[in-house]
């Protein structure tokens, strides 16, 4: 049965290939769109894996970024019980390097002190160096910095060389690796020099990364960390303060930096209720939450709700393109059947049933849904590879297993599907009326 129906597709070759193209594309396109969203996951359980520390910031605020808490907090959060090292953190916005206006991808300054980040059990950037070496104290007070692969290649630099960042002149004495977009965006450079460099005040940090003591439950210390700090007056973060944020300095005026803004905001609502300019922590009111306490796992929940708004787009683009496949791969078996009435009514006439006539015609629309299923994943699957290969610090996509193996059963279910309708159509008639419609 299934060489029979090869044979009947190769009889029509014009039209099984116009119905077979048009269900390749239909597959690539949805290989290509779900890759997205794999490679987004992907990334952003890739990233957080490897970031087993607590993160404390501004509450409400996106990112650290935009984060703004009290210096001196850091000194109070390593009296807790349960914390063993706390790292203040330092994020500026590098708007411009080597004259370069740096939007796409965005690259940022990140203020580290040296001291605690050697201390760290796990690390990231001082875990990853592939050549040089991270920052020590004898680069305390320094312009001294530590680039990613991505930057070094991009403005072909290396170690020992020169970058002006903002105005500013740092020498290269390291270059890291971390292989995520999340990550391969930050310049590290001590914060002290930092704070000089940006012209920032000593009093605020962006954000403190917490280690906990080894076996200390991580729900626990949260709570004793956010009861500490529970209370105080600090206003949480709005979009009105994004765009007035001396460490943003995103290019290209107020508009975009409102509707950076209001973007990261957007992502934020997606679990935390939005504040209010007049919103701030009330000293009288015991449950106010004064810091927000965050764990990598929480990081990649919040990125993975606000990505579910992606996936609605997806299918929505993904479903026109298999509408267009059914149509085509229908009209295909429908030609294909009504031009062979007579010769089903031949094959009836010596002895086929019509379950026999019903699974020739099905075994046709699998055959052509399996064929386009195979050539759309694999040219999709080679698509994301080329995509990846030319927009490295830009896209991660990635085109799983499990995608492509559903990707064939869908496109397979699809064929079937087409050839339904066509199937039922031509076993209805008896021998002699096939035959006869056949005919004329």
């Amino acid at each position: 049965m299934l060489g029979f129906a090869f044979q009947n597709l190769l009889s029509r070759p014009t039209r099984s290939i116009l119905a077979l193209l048009g269900l390749t594309v239909a597959i690539m396109g949805m290989v290509g769109l779900f890759s997205i969203a794999y490679g987004i996951e992907a990334m952003v359980n890739g990233t957080f894996q490897r970031i087993p520390g607590l993160l404390a910031m501004q509450p409400g605020a996106p990112i650290p970024l935009f984060s703004r808490i009290p210096r001196s907090w850091a000194d109070e959060m390593r009296e807790i019980p349960g914390v063993r090292i706390v790292r203040p953190e330092l994020w500026v916005r590098a708007q411009l390097i080597n004259g370069r206006p740096t939007f796409s991808p965005p690259r940022f300054l990140f203020g580290t002190d040296i001291d605690q980040t050697l201390r760290l059990t796990k690390a990231v950037y001082r875990d990853d160096i592939i050549e040089g070496r991270f920052l020590t104290a004898d680069d305390k007070g320094t312009r001294n910095v530590v680039i990613s692969k991505q930057v070094a290649e991009e403005f072909q630099k290396g170690l020992g060389d020169e970058l002006r960042i903002d105005g500013n002149d740092v020498t290269i004495v390291g270059i890291y690796h971390c292989g995520s977009l999340l990550l391969d965006v930050a310049i590290v450079v001590d914060q002290s020099a930092l704070r000089q460099m940006a012209h920032l005040e000593d009093n605020f940090l962006s954000s403190a990364y917490i280690e906990s003591v080894p076996g200390e439950p991580e729900d626990a210390l949260k709570k004793r960390l956010r009861d500490h700090f529970r209370g105080r007056g600090i206003a949480a973060w709005n979009v009105s303060q994004a765009r007035s944020t001396p460490v943003l300095n995103i290019p290209g005026g107020p508009l975009v930096q409102n509707f950076v803004a209001r973007f990261l905001a957007a992502a934020e609502a997606a679990s935390v209720p939005a504040a209010t300019p007049a919103e701030e922590a009330d000293p009288q009111n015991p449950t106010e939450d004064a810091i927000e306490i965050r764990s990598a796992a929480e990081w990649g929940e919040k990125i993975q709700q606000f990505s579910a708004d992606l996936d609605i787009f997806l299918y929505l683009m993904t479903g026109i393109g298999v509408v267009i496949a059914l149509l085509s791969i229908l009209n295909t078996m429908l030609m294909s059947v009504s031009e062979r009435l007579t010769e089903f009514g031949v094959l009836k006439a010596n002895g086929w049933s019509r379950g026999d006539v019903l699974r020739l015609i099905v075994w046709e629309s699998a055959l052509l849904g399996f064929c386009g299923g195979i050539a759309g994943c694999l040219l999709g699957w080679c698509g994301t590879h080329i995509v990846n290969w030319n927009y490295p610090t830009k896209l991660a996509l990635y085109a799983s297993p499990q995608l492509l193996i559903l990707s064939l059963i869908f496109s397979t279910f699809l064929g079937v599907l087409g050839g339904a309708y066509p199937a039922w159509w031509a076993v209805k008639f008896s021998p002699m009326e096939a035959i006869r419609r056949g005919s004329l």
